[in-house]
């Protein structure tokens, strides 16, 4: 029994630790789009629903990747075409922003001449460079595991009102959508 309220309450705090940040504004962040665009989150993002995937060691770029294709497919891919489906179209801003912290900040500028020249071009307003102080986001953030990406969505004034991470699942994105359409 007492076994079971261990566990109980440890379930518990990782819940709550998780979502801890929701309801909070996003804290502000500045970074370099591929073409050297400064943007400022949440600042410049204010009126529109913000999806921000933060990721600070290469295992969780790994997994940053998986969301990709379906970040894509489901906010940033406009059909050419009109059809019935494309009045359902999401006006979302989406941001991929790799962190360079510490000795690894040096590596920023490699990073983002690689991208620029392999990254297609519709995404480059979407990659966004962070260079500075992780302690600034880990903590409020509750961003702990290296190893894992971290997304937030953002209402229209910059507060968290979702969080995930990890790599993608379609639960994940119902999720979020969720929230878009509430």
């Amino acid at each position: 029994m007492r076994k079971l309220i261990v566990l109980s309450v440890f379930a518990l705090l990782i819940v709550t630790s998780v979502q801890a940040q929701v309801g909070k504004a996003f804290p502000a962040m500045s970074a370099e789009t591929v073409n050297d665009k400064v943007m400022n989150i949440p600042d410049d993002t204010k009126g529109k629903f913000t999806v921000i995937g933060l990721a600070y060691s290469q295992k969780a770029e790994e997994d940053l990747g998986t969301w990709l294709v379906p970040l894509y497919n489901t906010f940033i891919h406009k059909p050419e075409k009109p059809s019935l489906f494309s009045s359902f179209a999401y006006d979302v801003n989406v941001f991929i922003v790799p962190m360079f912290t510490g000795v690894k900040a040096a590596a920023q500028g490699t990073a983002k001449k690689m991208a620029a020249k392999e990254l297609d071009e519709r995404l480059h307003e979407n990659l966004l460079f962070y260079k500075g102080n992780l302690d600034a986001y880990k903590k409020p953030l509750n961003m702990g595991k290296k190893d894992v990406p971290y997304f937030f969505l953002l209402d229209e004034t910059g507060k968290v009102v979702y969080t995930t991470s990890g790599a993608y699942s379609e639960q994940k994105m119902d999720d979020m959508e969720t929230e878009i359409v509430k």
